[in-house]
């Protein structure tokens, strides 16, 4: 079996994880991260009662996913 394949793709998913841990510290020190906006977004849903929150990041999902989604079309289009 040839698994070389298999090992050039855990390479390159490694570097994506690093990549974006390096990208989250970076954005951790900008100012507008600082604030919150990312899992602030209009059509997050919030709920808090007495001893009770409900958060469920509705719209930050769908934007990561559009974001995610169209990076890959442009990785893979050849």
């Amino acid at each position: 079996m040839d698994f070389s394949g298999l090992g050039k793709l855990l390479v390159l998913m490694g570097l994506s994880i690093v990549a974006l841990g390096v990208l989250f510290i970076l954005l951790s020190k900008w100012p507008l991260a600082g604030s919150g906006w990312l899992g602030r977004l209009p059509g997050d849903i919030l709920i808090k009662r007495d001893n009770f929150t409900f958060y469920f990041p509705l719209a930050t999902s769908v934007l990561i996913s559009v974001v995610g989604s169209f990076l890959v079309y442009l990785f893979m289009k050849r």
